[in-house]
């Protein structure tokens, strides 16, 4: 097995548990290994500090697997997947769930998400793409799914030398998926949907906006498929309006409302937040909860200037549209935009917005998107509960 040695001063991100290697954090290679081959790990003195997969093409060019010197083979990826399931078993509702999130639950760049009885693969790195079909194997005998469906049609394999594809892995089924959330019925497009089809990681945030939205009119941003506006129609809503731009997720939306006989309750409209929530302002048109769920505004830091402006736009706007008393629940999935620095955001729209705003709760992704200690990376979504006084 070839051996990569890391520059001195440079391996304190990975002994202190941190699983990615950049490339310009190795000093040299020696052995023969290809793109995708497991390489072992050594400081600059010698000492083993683990095995993972190696990849010259990416900035990240080694993903750790192991601490162990251990053989990566398919008793190593069945261990993985078996103990990453048991941990769901514990807490959460299998019928929609995460059932690996790559670098928290030690399988680098692999999601599998749950919907209903099939499962949907991503394998967003060229090491562990070399073992999909295995882990397909896998994850047959583990969880035994009824189908299981391959999204790999994502950019980011393009910067591993990967091609972009989607298709079936494990038989052949409809790809309108209907799942259920919090006791909610959701109509889940495996096939075209956004991601996997679906986004999993806000569903414990969703049930917690229960006791703010009984009886309430209630604004959803970003609604994408209408998972808030729903859950917010459940638990009592007297109405919801959900905005999003995608003609495509409203469709899904009214979808999802008529599945669970919502359509009194919910209605949904194609539209820019930005320019609605403008808009409403201009025409005094207020509401009891406003809930803002973009889309991540930046993807690296050299664009966090602009997403800040952007987050505090719409936050600022939706302060100005609340009546006293009334709850605004925000949202920010962009690993870039830290905790503080949102609250930081959130805080200047309030003094922008003229308005004194008190802090209900602060809430992260779901459990079944564990965060790994040492890899901030793995904390990348932040939701407030705000009550605009």
């Amino acid at each position: 097995m070839a051996k990569a040695y890391i520059l001195k001063n440079r391996e304190r991100r990975t002994v202190y548990g941190h699983p990615w290697i950049f490339k310009s954090d190795i000093e040299r290679i020696e052995g023969d290994c290809k793109p995708g081959d497991v390489v072992d790990v050594y400081s600059y003195r010698g000492k083993f500090l683990g095995r993972g997969y190696y990849n010259p093409r990416s900035q990240i060019a080694i993903r750790l697997l192991t601490r162990e010197q251990e053989d990566i083979n398919a008793d190593f990826f069945y261990r993985r997947i078996r103990s990453a399931w048991e941990y769901r078993k514990q807490f959460a509702d299998l019928n929609s769930c995460r059932v690996v999130f790559a670098e928290s639950d030690f399988l680098p760049a692999l999601i599998v998400d749950k919907f209903s009885n099939y499962l949907v693969m991503q394998t967003l790195a060229l090491g562990i793409d070399r073992y999909k079909y295995l882990l397909a194997d896998i994850l047959d005998d583990i969880i035994k799914p009824d189908g299981i469906y391959e999204r790999n049609d994502v950019p980011v394999r393009e910067l591993e030398g990967l091609d972009q594809r989607k298709g079936y892995i494990k038989g052949e089924f409809d790809t309108n998926v209907v799942m259920v959330e919090n006791g909610i019925k959701f109509f889940v497009d495996v096939a075209n949907g956004q991601k996997t089809g679906y986004f999993l990681d806000q569903k414990e945030n969703r049930a917690a906006i229960q006791p703010f939205v009984k009886g309430a009119k209630v604004l959803d941003c970003f609604t994408h498929t209408g998972a808030f506006a729903l859950h917010a129609a459940h638990y009592g809503a007297a109405s919801v309006l959900g905005i999003d731009i995608s003609e495509h997720a409203v469709e899904f939306a009214r979808k999802n409302a008529a599945l669970n006989g919502y359509e009194d309750v919910c209605q949904f409209e194609v539209g820019n937040t930005f320019d609605v929530l403008r808009k409403y302002h201009k025409e005094k048109n207020t509401f009891d909860v406003v809930i803002l769920d973009p889309p991540a505004f930046t993807k690296s830091r050299d664009t966090v200037e602009s997403a800040i402006r952007g987050y505090k736009e719409i936050n600022l706007r939706a302060m100005k549209i609340i009546r006293p008393g009334g709850y605004l629940i925000t949202c920010s999935c962009s690993q870039h935009i830290e905790p503080e620095l949102f609250m930081d955001i959130l805080y200047t729209a309030a003094i922008d917005a003229k308005r004194d705003v008190r802090v209900v709760e602060r809430r992260s992704q779901a459990k079944d998107h564990p965060v790994l200690l040492a890899s901030k990376e793995t904390e990348y979504l932040k939701c407030v509960i705000l009550q605009v006084c």
